[in-house]
């Protein structure tokens, strides 16, 4: 039992240092977790943690996350999983609650609106970016860029859902790159609190909110293949489009917000959930939103290790990835009509020449984005007033 409480004493302090000083994306989170849990304190062996980052990167959902989930599943047990994905994560969900209310406390203020105006465009950049070292790894071949443009396509000018495009994505993937000879039938199943008022903790809106949150961000946490950033797309057309939650200045700002915080960029849905039902809608929308990435792991993870071998599982994810891509493309076009929107043309120019900076910045000198956002806020705070933004 002595042996238990310690071992699920380490997993806390370790993951709750790693939630709160994890900039610099999932690779950088991965590298990190590789470092203490296998070369520092031999939790793991290599070849195990190789293991496990194959299943995390196969599975959707943050594979830094999961990847801090399946550490702690090995050492700890469910208690250990439980431990520590709560520990990495609440750093970063408690300063995006934070930034949230302020953003929307004090959002009209001038400060706060050049500031935005500068973090929009590296925003812009830093999916584009995004999309493309995500497709120099997924995109191998013609029928690749052909689903990609085709998901693009869909995605800009069609009204077809997310969801159903991944999954129709992932159908064609087995049709194109499944084994021969086989049948489908042989596939395997898969102090200050206390003086804030009352609309920050969200309580007169949590009864309306509260399960369409849960609801709608446990779905958004089964669908992310290939990383946080495929949150975008999916986010864009529901949040913004369909259900009206948010405008896509707010929506672009709030993915600024979750790309601030040391944690996966997943955690835009507290945000969302913030805007929507205070703290207690947050807090709903993040356990949604992870909710599937600790069942995988805690439930399955001797059964992915073998599941991920699969060919027909492999060909489906390799349908997905190329149209993971074109989705986020298409969601780039309506974010990048806000961004480079300006009062003037000059702040229009300011902004293009943003996000072309910020675009080199990542794809040829691979600077991480939460350095790039903080140069973006400090061309905003300078270059908006002087340039004819309202004051």
């Amino acid at each position: 039992m002595d042996t238990q409480i310690n071992r699920l004493s380490e997993l806390t302090r370790l993951f709750l240092k790693l939630g709160a000083l994890g900039f610099g994306g999932p690779q950088a989170h991965i590298a990190m977790i590789n470092d203490e849990a296998v070369d520092r304190r031999g939790w793991l062996g290599t070849e195990e943690f190789s293991d496990g980052l194959a299943v995390c990167e196969m599975l959707p959902g943050p594979a830094s996350t999961q990847m801090g989930i399946y550490v702690g599943y090995v050492y700890g047990g469910w208690l250990g999983a439980l431990v520590s994905g709560i520990s990495f994560i609440a750093p970063a969900f408690f300063i995006v609650v934070g930034l949230s209310w302020l953003y929307f406390q004090f959002q009209q203020l001038p400060q706060l609106m050049a500031l935005f105006f500068g973090l929009s465009p590296v925003m812009i950049a830093i999916i584009l970016g995004f999309c493309y070292k995500l497709g120099r790894k997924s995109i191998h071949n013609w029928m690749g860029a052909a689903i990609a443009i085709m998901a693009f396509l869909i995605s800009a000018f069609g009204d077809l859902s997310t969801t159903l495009l991944f999954l129709l994505a992932g159908l064609l993937g087995m049709g194109l790159y499944g084994p021969r000879g086989l049948r489908l039938n042989s596939f395997m199943p898969l102090g200050l609190l206390a003086t804030m008022q009352p609309s920050f903790w969200g309580t007169e809106r949590i009864a309306a909110y509260g399960w369409p949150l849960f609801i709608f961000f446990f779905k958004v946490g089964t669908l992310i293949f290939g990383g946080g950033l495929v949150i975008i797309p999916l986010l864009e057309f529901e949040v913004v489009e369909r259900l009206g939650w948010l405008s896509t200045a707010d929506f672009i700002n709030g993915v600024a917000i979750g790309q601030l915080s040391p944690g996966p960029v997943v955690l835009t849905s507290a945000f969302v959930g913030y805007k929507m039902a205070g703290f207690f809608g947050a807090f709903i929308s993040a356990v949604g939103i992870f909710t599937p990435s600790f069942l995988f792991i805690m439930l399955a993870a001797p059964l992915l290790v073998r599941l991920r071998k699969n060919p027909w599982v492999q060909a489906f994810l390799k349908g997905i990835k190329p149209a993971v891509v074109g989705a986020i493309m298409a969601a780039a076009v309506p974010l990048s009509q806000t961004a480079f929107g300006g009062e003037t043309v000059s702040l229009s120019v300011l902004a293009v020449v943003i996000a072309i900076a910020a675009l080199v910045a990542i794809v040829r000198f691979k600077v991480t984005a939460w350095k790039l956002i903080l140069v973006g806020a400090a061309i905003g705070l300078v270059g908006y007033p002087l340039l004819g933004g309202s004051t």
